[in-house]
């Protein structure tokens, strides 16, 4: 975390405009940072949205092509929400982002507001009169739930942003001027690169409304996004420019002068202007709707949403939005930056998966087909290989009607994939095919399991199924074989190999609770290929190859080359979420796996070890655990399968201090669209989901000194902490309901039912 900005408390309200004393008021969105992770390793973006919106509002402040040279540019990679908290220019105000992703796209629909000559390139930071970005400072921006508002200082515009759940709003605030531009860039993109763009269309319907398209093919190899864009003011002329190579056909488009004042204007590469006259402090509105479908829908869209020009009162819906959605937590903290770090992090929660359907009820199916959804709200962005492990089970609590619709949305994904198989990382009716494992299964079968969705569960078990059998995809069919994937078969064969059979135990759960014997045996035995890849031996995970012997040049503490990803053995070792007593047994039992766990904590990772990985650094480690890296989220719960569960709650706490902190480089990896805040919410609250599938949550140590969860059923579940103190870490004893607990677990049942759970905190650890 190079660029630490510390927030003291009075520091970081006066920058939300916030008052102290609205602590008094029970707001919790005004103890939302959006500026919190959105340097090098959060990747949040800190814009306008509203929960789960389509749109998602924010700066951009660089527009790095992702080659360079014929090569990846690694720069590229700091750029994945858009936004550098450490950059001194913006050159504009992009509709949609990704919050903490690893790898990235959209930024669609560029929009930037200018005086003075027309410039429709973005220039260099270096120089902003190359182009049309501009400088900024932090004193003159503001950012809080549901708005940004930023000083573009070369054009002393004052820019803020609001939004609906697919429509962007912008107010800017002009100086007098009579060469005053709002720029649309439909070249302009995250993760860029020649050709991404496929084709750009948009007619000028007058002059105050302008609808279109841009079709990308990125991440999402097929992606279109419709929009409709009116001005409050009508534009006294406009204009495009295209970065079109001239091709030998050139059809007879050219009887037109198609850069000022032409109304049918489509190409690869367009930027538009449209200008205004001006009087000084005068402001120029402009709303963009999104559509998934069509511009007639992205029209609809706008006039269903806002059909208004009053900004403030959009503002403050959408902030009545977030203070319904984290009020379903309401929380006391030790400190207003653990408040702070809380709402926050619900936040990010609640940023995605997104809407992806219209007012209608239209979306792009990943059949490229217009469908319906009927009885639920579709949604994209989904994460599966980070969320699946604490966001979805979150969900389970706190948003299930949502994620229940998530899962019905999987199982559509299922429907129109004409190779049958659920999402692995969806977005914009694509799979883009992230990351490794079947992770919607887990996602199913929790939902399922939890009693959350309501829907077809055999249906949702076939395709479940489906998908583990497709033998083409990511070495299934060598893992159905073998038992294991073959390192020399396949370039992260250990870690797809435990993936695949942590997933198979999930589908082994909705088969048994299904009254499936014959697919519950299969897959149970699928679950236990883990043990196929251990090498007793040395102790670790280890690559095997087709002929059944281990790799022979073999480092534990090496990320690349070993058959993982994100991850190296020793963490991945640990990566047996649903048969931890077995793990234990195969280190030797309680002690000293105990002392491996240990050992994974304080020993001393070398930097050549990840100097070179570019999603982690020295502070998003601890020892060897890679918090900032999903696979080991659950490991600090594992000392509750040994004689030390006191080091669960003596290092939950470590982590929860250490990993996440109130300034804006303050989480200690990508937020990977939210997976890395829903470990904080849980790790607050003093219980986590190690293995979603079960039924049960294992117990840590609380950092809230109260809590009270206001759960759709109408129950409400509370935690107390007695003793809670900074150095009190330990829990003497768990009283649940007024009963003393003698285990270190709860279940989903004893959460959703209601009641009380009850931490008796200590400074010393009850080593019984």
């Amino acid at each position: 975390m190079k660029f630490a900005i510390y927030w003291l408390r009075a520091s970081f309200f006066m920058l939300l405009g916030i008052a102290v004393s609205a602590q008094a008021q029970h707001k919790p969105y005004q103890y939302v940072n959006p500026l919190i992770g959105t340097a090098k390793m959060g990747h949040t973006f800190p814009g306008a949205t509203v929960p789960f919106g389509a749109v998602q509002l924010s700066p951009d402040t660089d527009t790095l092509s992702y080659e360079e040279n014929g090569a990846y540019n690694k720069d590229v990679y700091k750029y994945c929400a858009g936004y550098q908290y450490d950059d001194p220019t913006i050159v504009g105000f992009s509709h949609t982002h990704f919050s903490g992703t690893g790898h990235s796209d959209l930024g669609d629909f560029l929009v930037m507001p200018t005086v003075g000559k027309l410039q429709l390139n973005p220039g260099i930071a270096s120089n902003t009169a190359t182009g049309y970005r501009s400088k900024y400072s932090h004193a003159e921006e503001h950012a809080e739930a549901n708005y940004y508002q930023v000083r573009l200082q070369d054009y002393n515009i004052n820019a803020e942003l609001t939004t609906s759940e697919r429509v962007g709003f912008h107010r800017y605030t002009f100086p007098q001027s009579d060469d005053a531009h709002i720029i649309l860039d439909l070249t302009a993109g995250i993760y860029n690169y020649e050709g991404k763009n496929v084709w750009t269309f948009v007619r000028v319907v007058n002059d105050t409304l302008i609808t279109g398209y841009r079709q990308t093919q990125g991440w999402a190899r097929t992606r279109t996004v419709y929009f409709a864009m009116t001005f409050s003011k009508p534009f006294k002329s406009y204009g495009k420019k295209s970065s079109d190579k001239q091709q030998v056909y050139r059809g007879f488009w050219r009887k037109f002068d198609q850069e000022h004042n032409f109304a049918d204007l489509a190409g690869h590469n367009m930027k538009l202007h449209f200008d205004f006259d001006t009087k000084d402090q005068e402001q120029v509105q402009v709303k963009m709707a999104i559509s998934p479908v069509s511009q007639r829908n992205a029209l609809a869209n706008l006039r269903a949403e806002i059909p208004h020009w009053n900004f403030d009162a959009v503002k403050s819906a959408g902030q009545q939005r977030w203070d319904k959605e984290l009020s379903k937590i309401e929380v006391d903290m030790l400190t207003e930056d653990d408040k702070v770090n809380f709402y926050t992090a619900m936040y990010h929660t609640f940023l995605g998966p997104t809407v992806y359907m219209d007012v209608n009820g239209e979306y792009k199916g990943l059949d490229q087909e217009i469908h319906k959804a009927e009885g639920f709200t579709n949604y994209t962005t989904f994460s599966l290989w980070d969320t699946y492990r604490a966001l979805h089970p979150y969900f389970n609590l706190v948003q299930p009607k949502r994620n229940a619709d998530m899962v019905a949305s999987m199982l559509a994904h299922y429907d129109q994939s004409v190779l049958q198989m659920l999402p692995i990382w969806s977005h914009y009716a694509n799979d883009n095919w992230c990351m490794s494992g079947y992770h919607s299964v887990s996602v199913l079968a929790d939902a399922i399991l939890k009693g959350v969705y309501k829907g077809d569960p055999n249906h949702a078990l076939a395709a479940c199924i489906a998908t583990s059998n497709r033998r083409d995809y990511e070495g299934i069919g060598l893992y159905i074989d073998h038992g294991y994937i073959p390192a020399d078969k396949n370039n992260h064969s250990v870690s797809s190999t435990l993936e695949y059979a942590y997933d198979d135990w999930c589908i082994a759960q909705l088969a048994k609770k299904l009254g499936k014997p014959d697919v519950y045996q299969t897959y149970m035995k699928r679950s236990e290929n883990w043990r196929n890849v251990f090498d007793k031996e040395i102790g670790f995970m280890r690559p095997r190859l087709s002929d059944g012997s281990f790799k022979r040049d073999f480092d534990a503490l090496d990320t690349h080359g070993q058959g993982f990803i994100e991850g190296n053995s020793w963490n991945y070792s640990l990566f047996i979420p649903h048969n931890p007593t077995a793990l234990v047994n195969i280190y030797g039992g309680p002690k000293k796996f105990a002392a491996h766990l240990d050992s994974l904590f304080t020993m001393h990772l070398p930097d050549k070890y990840f100097e070179d990985t570019e999603d982690i650094t020295r502070d998003g480690i601890i020892g060897n655990y890679v918090h900032g890296n999903e696979p080991s989220h659950h490991v600090v719960y594992l000392y509750n399968y040994t004689n030390t569960p006191w080091e669960t709650q003596e290092r939950v706490r470590h982590i929860l201090k250490t990993m996440y902190q109130a300034k804006v480089d303050g989480l200690g990896g990508n937020d990977d669209c939210g997976q890395m805040s829903a470990w904080y919410i849980f790790g607050a609250l003093g219980f986590y989901p190690i293995a979603p599938g079960s039924l049960n949550y294992d117990l840590g140590s609380p950092l809230v000194k109260s809590a009270k969860i206001n759960l759709e059923n109408g129950k409400t579940f509370s935690i107390v902490a007695k003793n809670q103190g900074d150095k009190n870490v330990y829990v003497a004893k768990v009283i649940l309901n007024g009963k003393t607990l003698d285990r270190t677990y709860i279940t989903h049942d004893e959460i959703t039912n209601g009641g009380q759970l009850e931490f008796v905190m200590q400074a010393k650890p009850t080593k019984k």
